[in-house]
């Protein structure tokens, strides 16, 4: 899409939340999910608090990188350049402060399937704290 259909959309709502970084323009069109459907977002912070200021109930999981020579060797393997590598890098540190002042779970970004349970055991904490809340009960406490 070109950057003034992108910006003419952005400005009508037609994005659930949308974000300029490192002069890329990114959007997420507005889901429409079945009734009772969980609705998960890739998205960087900025989207993240543009949902969450239009659903206070919206629950936020940041990832982080397990460290930052890992985050480095990430982008270097996917060929990145030096120069953008740096700029994601310090873009990255400014995510992550941000990102932990908003997030209600921060999960760290090792394997996939330690982050897929992890962010499985979030959602069905959550949907179990919903129906705890529908039925009129203090919600558990999950086990440690």
């Amino acid at each position: 899409m070109e950057r003034s259909a992108f910006e003419r959309r952005a400005r009508a709502g037609g994005f659930i939340e949308w974000a300029e970084f490192l002069g890329n323009l990114y959007g997420t069109p507005w889901p429409d999910p079945p009734q009772g459907a969980d609705v998960l977002l890739e998205i960087d912070v900025q989207g993240a608090r543009q949902v969450k200021e239009r659903d206070p109930s919206a629950v936020v999981v940041l990832l982080v990188p397990p460290s930052t020579e890992e985050q480095q060797a990430r982008l270097r393997a996917r060929g990145d350049p030096d120069e953008k590598v740096a700029l994601r890098l310090a873009k990255g540190i400014e995510e992550v402060e941000a990102g932990r002042a908003l997030a209600d779970h921060i999960v760290v970004n090792g394997s996939l399937g330690s982050v897929l349970e992890e962010v499985r055991c979030i959602i069905a904490l959550h949907r179990q704290r919903a129906a705890s809340e529908t039925a009129g009960s203090a919600p558990e406490e999950p086990d440690a």
